[in-house]
């Protein structure tokens, strides 16, 4: 998999790249993940400005047009010179836009080629959305400086699906929300076990694998219902 990011602030990635399992599936080869400025196409060229107030007044910013376009259709055709490749699957992130989850999660883990777009400010100004015509996603109904930190977020949800990048190919499989349990996770422990008078449950313990897989499917069913009763009426 290939993900472009596009960013007013590329920098803001150099430690989160760097670390845990996305780090080694970078070094593995497994994501090629690649940040372009976007001031590097910036119309004025003495002061890489690329954002200006909106037409009508009000506060804050808009991120520009032209240098946006500019930007994503010279990613694409660079892409798109190394061969006959699938094409770019291009996101904006907004708090405008569809709701992210772990369904879009491993929807997006299928596809080969992911750009990123990141706002700031006020957002992009709308030619972007229709000229350009990305999906719009959000992670959540809440405001962000940028869409730097939403980008890490469907970044690391998405890569940990990659075959080869856990180390256990299955391990993501029970996850909440996950395929293989759309629920929420059941309760684990590991040693020791007992701590300030709190104990594992029996069960854990007592190599019955039936009992525990029938104590975990229990236990997702009440943790569900406790937390997120929501969820049990949703579609597997």
């Amino acid at each position: 998999m290939r993900i472009d990011v596009v960013t007013l602030f590329p920098a803001i990635f150099d430690g989160y790249l760097t670390q845990s399992l996305l780090h080694k599936a970078i070094v593995r080869g497994l994501v090629d993940i690649q940040r372009h400025d976007l001031r590097d196409w910036a119309q004025n060229v003495p002061h890489r400005k690329v954002d200006d107030r909106p037409f009508g007044g009000g506060p804050g910013m808009l991120i520009q047009v032209e240098p946006t376009v500019s930007c994503v259709r010279d990613i694409e055709s660079e892409i798109l010179s190394q061969g006959e490749l699938p094409p770019v699957r291009k996101i904006l992130l907004t708090p405008q836009g569809k709701r992210f989850d772990q369904r879009l999660a491993e929807d997006l883990a299928t596809s080969e080629r992911i750009m990123l777009l990141c706002g700031r400010y006020e957002g992009f100004d709308q030619r972007v959305h229709d000229i350009l015509e990305p999906e719009e996603i959000s992670v959540g109904d809440f405001v962000l400086n940028g869409g730097e930190v939403a980008a890490m977020t469907i970044i690391d949800a998405v890569v940990r699906l990659i075959p080869g990048v856990l180390g256990d190919e299955n391990s993501h499989q029970d996850d909440s929300f996950s395929r293989g349990n759309r629920l929420l996770e059941f309760p684990q422990y590991t040693r020791p076990r007992e701590f300030e008078g709190h104990f594992v449950p029996e069960v854990l313990l007592s190599g019955d694998h039936a009992a525990i897989a029938a104590w975990r499917a229990e236990q997702t069913q009440i943790r569900t219902r406790d937390r997120r009763s929501d969820l049990l009426d949703e579609p597997t």
